[in-house]
């Protein structure tokens, strides 16, 4: 692992990879680093598994020695967001409902894949209580804070805010999270980090805590998208050929990009983040790529149906969890704010349901239609990491931004858009110490349902263009 100075710097999956091939540090040795990162942090994760996690180094640190790795990401750390079946402890969903359920008896369907390619499970993951809000607070378990330049808390992003912040303070390289409405890209980019949605029917959801399951898929959040990619193949039950990235970065002078003018000129989506991504955009146009502004119908109408019909996801939770809110002393032990939020769903009616499943296949194809062969390039969220300690003191606050804050992923979940968020740039605040200070901005990159391999072929060329390098810096603060 890096250092600098008392700080570690997070190494990516592959460059724990090469450092295995080379000889220069083994799997057991970073597992103790991450596990010694991960017990020094607050609120990350639910359950460190660490007898598992030293038993898996020590057989990979074995074939690694003896030259058969099982493949690229053999030894590598992931840690697990505390929705996911890990042999032998219980799975929470982060409530206190759920603090003394009995252990899993098998591993997920996807955890075991990754054992089975090598891979170290470190532990289970912090989130917002039962995955329902996309800020990442949580009062039973504590709120994982990644103390961002400046000085002052902000709010981690959910609801995989552990998974998010397990890779952010280098407790490994990777992390599985779910992305019911954009848990996975929301703590990504308040974070700076990489996160993958993945379209649904990708991966296997046997074994994961079901929340709204029209619309639940799963996603690592990473630091790169190459680990996002070989880890994507693993998840798939693929053989590889020993590289970690099997699939070619596509070609940008080949690619049509578009940004949906009523989304992005929108008064909610705060200046420095617009302007970080018309900067990228800007930036993948020099290496020969076409953008374009356009208005789809298709997100247009995904909007008009949620403002009468209600989130198609708030019916699902709302079914999902009617019977603890139906009991009384269980409805007292949950988060507040997600039990408000839940009730609020109470009386959205069964057609107002029917109607938005009805919908949501001729929005898709409408969605594809209007999009063709091009790319659409959003804000992730239209601001960056909200200060924490005023969404704490104010519940009205926590409401109107947790709604911002979901605002632009919502829609490509109702249509099922597989999306690589991806850092688009920094936004520059005052720090205590009167230095200027940095916050993340992201942007978030989809296709038709499906069409996740291209995209990621995609999100992999667009990255290597917002290098550290050459992303924009907003100075308007």
């Amino acid at each position: 692992m890096k250092t600098n100075g008392c700080q570690t710097a997070p190494s990516s999956a592959s460059e724990l990879h090469a450092a295995y091939a080379a000889g220069t540090l083994t799997p057991m040795q970073a597992t103790e680093h991450c596990l010694r990162v991960a017990c020094a942090s607050q609120s990350v994760f639910t359950r460190i598994t660490a007898d598992r996690a030293l038993e898996e180094a020590r057989q990979s640190t074995e074939r690694w020695r003896a030259g058969r790795p099982l493949g690229p990401l053999d030894g590598i750390p992931i840690s697990w967001k505390d929705l996911f079946d890990v042999r032998g402890t219980p799975t929470t969903a982060a409530s206190a409902l759920l603090q003394s359920a009995a252990p899993a008896r098998a591993d997920a369907a996807v955890v075991a894949l990754a054992a089975a390619a090598g891979m170290v499970c470190l532990g289970k993951t912090n989130l917002s209580e039962f995955a329902y809000s996309g800020l990442g607070l949580n009062p039973c378990f504590g709120t994982p804070v990644f103390a961002h330049e400046g000085g002052h808390d902000r709010a981690p992003g959910g609801s995989s805010s552990g998974a998010a912040l397990a890779v952010a303070l280098g407790c490994g390289p990777l992390a599985m999270g779910t992305d019911t409405a954009g848990s996975v890209r929301i703590p990504a980019a308040f974070n700076g980090l990489v996160g993958y949605r993945a379209s649904r029917g990708r991966y296997c959801l046997q074994g994961v805590f079901a929340l709204a399951p029209s619309l639940d898929t799963l996603g690592p959040l990473a630091l790169s998208v190459a680990d996002c990619m070989a880890l994507d193949r693993v998840l798939r039950g693929l053989t590889d050929d020993g590289h970690a990235n099997a699939s070619p970065a596509a070609d940008l002078r080949n690619q049509v990009f578009c940004t949906d003018l009523s989304l992005l000129d929108d008064d909610r989506v705060q200046a420095p983040v617009r302007n970080n991504l018309l900067s990228s955009l800007a930036l993948l146009e020099t290496r020969g790529a076409r953008v374009e502004r356009r208005t789809l119908r298709s997100l247009r109408a995904v909007r008009t149906l949620t403002r009468r019909h209600g989130w198609l996801g708030a019916h699902e939770a709302f079914a999902t969890h009617r019977a603890r809110l139906d009991d009384a002393d269980q409805a007292a032990r949950m988060d507040p704010r997600v039990r408000q939020r839940l009730e609020a769903a109470r009386h959205l009616s069964p057609d107002s349901y029917r109607t938005l499943i009805a919908q949501r296949a001729p929005l898709m194809a409408l969605f594809a239609q209007e999009l063709g062969d091009a790319t659409l390039v959003l804000p992730t969220t239209g601001h960056t990491a909200p200060l924490l300690l005023p969404l704490l003191d104010d519940d009205r606050l926590f409401a109107e931004t947790n709604l911002a804050t979901l605002r632009l992923t919502m829609p490509g979940s109702y249509l099922d858009t597989p999306a690589v968020a991806l850092p688009s740039g920094v936004q520059r605040i005052p720090g205590l110490d009167g230095r200027p200070a940095f916050l993340p901005t992201g942007l978030q990159l989809m296709r038709s349902r499906g069409d996740d391999d291209r995209l990621l072929r995609i999100a992999l060329s667009v990255e290597q263009v917002l290098s550290p390098s050459t992303v924009p810096i907003d100075r308007s603060a």
